[in-house]
Order: C-alpha cells, then structure tokens, then sequence
C-alpha cells in the first residue's frame, strides 16, 4: 500500500498552505504521489513541481475546473503542460476575469446588507490570484460578522444566502477538450457533491465519457466502503480509471485530512507522467 493524494488546493486559490508547504506536509505524511489541482488556476504548479522535485515526491500538475451542468461538476486534469498550456490558458483567464466581477458584486451586496467588507480587504486575504468565498468568510469572521466559515456561508455567501452571485463556468464537454489539449487527462471530482441520484450520475458519466473523460475521482477519506464499492463500478462499467483525493483545503476545512491508502497499482502511473520507483530529489 502506499498513500497518495489527487486532489488539493494551496494559497493560489482557496486553500490556506503554500504549494511548497503542501508537499513538505505530504512528505512528512508519507505521500508518495501528489497533485496540485487548484480552482481555475495553473499558477501554483511552478512551486509545487519544484518542491516536489527537491523532496522526492512524485508531482503531478493539475487543476479543477467548474463546469455548468443542469448542476455544477467539477472536473480535475492531471499531467497539464502547464508552461504552455493554449487554449487552457486563455480560458482560465477569461474566467479570472469574471470571477473578479462577481466578487465585486457580491461585496456590494453585502455592503447594502450594512457589512464593512470591501474586495481590498479579500484580495489582501487571499494573497493569490484565485479570491474566492472562503476569503469572503475569513474576512466576515476577523471583523465580527460570522464565528465560523459555515456560518459565513450559511448567512451570506452560501448559494442559497443574499450576497450570492452565480459565476460564468464553462460547459463539461468544453472542460474536458481544454484539458486534453493542454496533455492533460480529465476526471470526474468528488461524485458524491454532484449527485445523489444514481441514475442521474450514470447519465452524466455517459456524456462525459463521450466528451472525452478519462478517470472518476472513487476514493475520499469521508467515502464509506459502499460508496467506493459503486464508484467504482461505476468507473469500471464505462471504462474509466478511479483515482484518489482528499480535496484538502487545510485550515479552510479542518475536518478534511491528508493522503488516502491505494495499492501500489492503483493508477497506471506512467500515463499520469510519473514514477513510484525513482522519484527525485535534488
């Protein structure tokens, strides 16, 4: 057995560690396979290959899109040429660009509900490209306003709340080609969050495999063994590859832990662009 993890988010976008703390917390965990698969952004990938590559651990850079869907889906690519990745690239910017207006606008939401908060004061929270409602919800709690990010959520951001403004998301098929056309493989992210309907998930898994998907994320530490069971199945039952990912976020969501235990074969490694035998170290 060896543990892994697929699925992560750094200072580049709503997580709270730096993608060079990442993989020295994953190195002390015992991680022998990481990736860096931040929210619409490749900025972080720099960093973290090249502590990667400095504390032998084996890297693999990726990122997670958000796709409109009759629901969102969220769709992580592996194995990106991220120093020249086209039309990848030129999308993500053009989401950045929409994301910035839609946090403008849901701070001047909040500001009419009578809240200090200004989008200075959550860009300087997020430090990184990617600002995002987590930053909203740290904001809101060091000035008073929420004890905790589920409340923050729950009162203001949440999409059920009164600031909450929807963001342009590209559609799945068009998530998937990015990917591809960056070198990169697609997978399905935490099914679980996407639906509850079995049929439903099956339907979209039709789709996206027609579109081109690769892999479905089947393995999480809050996944109970009847979940992995049908998952994969599932990803057996269209050809797909599982793989494996906590979604970690760091303080962001204390509850979600580092690293998950696969067998040594569980991916086909090479096509993921690594190796278990020789990873390297400077």
């Amino acid at each position: 057995m060896i543990r892994i993890d697929l699925h992560m988010h750094s200072t580049f976008s709503d997580g709270t560690m730096s993608p060079e703390e990442l993989v020295s917390r994953g190195r002390a965990g015992g991680l022998s396979v990481m990736s860096l698969t931040d929210h619409d952004t490749l900025d972080g990938l720099a960093p973290f290959m090249s502590a990667c590559d400095r504390l032998g651990v084996a890297g693999i850079p990726g990122v997670e899109l958000s796709a409109d869907h009759e629901k969102t889906l969220h769709i992580l690519g592996y194995r990106l040429n991220f120093r020249a990745p086209g039309g990848l690239g030129e999308a993500l910017e053009r989401l950045r660009r929409g994301r910035d207006v839609r946090n403008e606008r849901m701070c001047e939401k909040m500001q009419s509900m009578g809240v200090d908060i200004t989008m200075q004061e959550v860009a300087a929270e997020a430090g990184g490209e990617v600002v995002a409602r987590p930053h909203m919800a740290r904001v809101l709690m060091k000035k008073g306003y929420s004890p905790d990010i589920r409340s923050a959520f729950e009162r203001y951001l949440g999409s059920s709340a009164p600031a909450y403004v929807r963001r342009d998301r590209l559609p799945p098929a068009d998530c998937i080609r990015l990917i591809r056309e960056a070198g990169g493989l697609a997978v399905l992210a935490h099914p679980a969050q996407t639906t509850k309907d079995e049929q439903e998930l099956l339907d979209i898994l039709e789709r996206l495999k027609e579109a081109g998907l690769w892999g479905m994320e089947c393995l999480s530490p809050g996944s109970s063994p009847e979940q992995v069971f049908r998952y994969m199945s599932m990803a057996a039952e269209f050809g797909l590859f599982a793989t494996a990912g906590s979604d970690f976020h760091g303080a962001n969501r204390p509850s979600v832990s580092m690293g998950v235990s696969v067998k040594e074969d569980f991916l086909p490694w090479a096509r993921l662009g690594v190796s278990l035998s020789h990873p390297r170290r400077r």
